[in-house]
């Protein structure tokens, strides 16, 4: 595994701020109505990507994964800019605003969604990796997917094949402990989502990821296991969520003192504690991070509201390819 240097700390740091302000700002301006829909942020679970990129090739691996998908495609490179753009509909977006807040994509930097149906993206990631395998490319696909998506019998037909075919996949489950408001007890008789891949007699275990150490490591190992020709892993990404399942969720399953105690493990506060530490930040230059952070979450912001929305034919021409299309009764004002 790459070593975690001073570097790294460093921009694990930074990088997990700002995905945190980041959604923090989607969460206020949504309250503003300058964000619609539904909106699935991100807060607590930072330490999950921030250890998956560290361990991944980003010139050649994929990552597919749900509707909770703001900030990884920021982390696989695309501009956060396109990304905020994106959630308020704008033309500037990803997908020209009509993708909004569960469709994030981006083919060139290997992001494949963003997907609103639970469980859908499972077999999508397992396709992805087959794609991989038949064209002989040396890449692995992280398929993420939420603890409700587990229930779906879409994972057990795309585990089977996927050892069947022994594709270079990484099955990973953010278990926060909630599936919308449906704690894991509830939803199986077991809590080890893990054991799962048991059954399929697929490399598996359990993952502290509020600490991005222990998922680099993880992942790492998995990663490897799949480029290598090991095949699949299946890993339980053990997490937890400090906002609502969406922005909307008014969160009467779970107490303010669950949170509270979740809270004591912060992912950013945990690698901050780090680097004070070791020394390798003084606090003036923290300080000098949280202000790019702040600076870098209002440049998003301006660029989203100055941007402009997309003609209203955008929307017909990217869901009818031929003109004269036989169901389209009239052209649009």
């Amino acid at each position: 595994m790459k070593k975690i240097t001073k570097e790294v700390y460093l921009n694990w740091y930074e990088e997990m701020l700002f995905w945190r302000k980041f959604e923090d700002k989607l969460f206020q301006v949504y309250n503003e109505q300058k964000v619609r829909g539904f909106l699935h942020l991100y807060n607590g679970q930072e330490a999950i990507l921030a250890g998956a990129l560290h361990a991944m090739d980003l010139t050649k691996d994929r990552m597919i994964t749900a509707y909770r998908n703001h900030v990884q495609p920021i982390g696989m490179g695309v501009d956060p800019k396109k990304v905020m753009a994106e959630l308020y509909g704008k033309s500037t977006g990803t997908s020209q605003g009509l993708g909004g807040s569960m469709h994030i994509f981006s083919k060139e930097y290997r992001f494949y969604g963003g997907h609103g149906i639970v469980g859908g993206q499972i077999p999508l990631g397992a396709g992805l990796a087959f794609a991989d395998k038949y064209y002989k490319r040396d890449s692995v696909t992280l398929t993420f997917m939420g603890d409700g998506a587990t229930r779906q019998g879409s994972l057990h037909e795309t585990f089977n094949l996927a050892m069947l075919w022994n594709l270079p996949v990484v099955f990973c489950v953010e278990n926060n402990g909630y599936a919308m408001g449906t704690s894991v007890e509830r939803t199986a008789n077991h809590t080890d989502i893990w054991k799962l891949g048991l059954g399929y007699e697929m490399p598996c275990g359990p993952v502290d990821a509020m600490n991005p150490v222990k998922v680099a490591e993880a992942m790492d190992e998995a990663i490897t296991r799949a480029r290598t020709g090991g095949g699949p892993t299946f890993l339980e990404l053990k997490t937890y969520r400090y906002r609502g399942h969406s922005a909307s969720d008014a969160q009467k399953y779970r107490t303010k003192e669950e949170v509270a105690e979740y809270k004591k493990i912060d992912p950013i506060t945990q690698v901050l504690d780090v680097i004070k530490e070791k020394k390798y930040a003084t606090d003036k230059e923290v300080a000098e991070i949280v202000k790019r952070v702040k600076d870098r979450v209002k440049e998003c912001e301006k660029f989203a509201d100055e941007s402009p929305f997309p003609d209203k034919n955008v929307m017909y021409d990217v869901v009818y390819e031929q003109d004269d299309y036989p169901f389209l009764s009239h052209k649009p004002q």
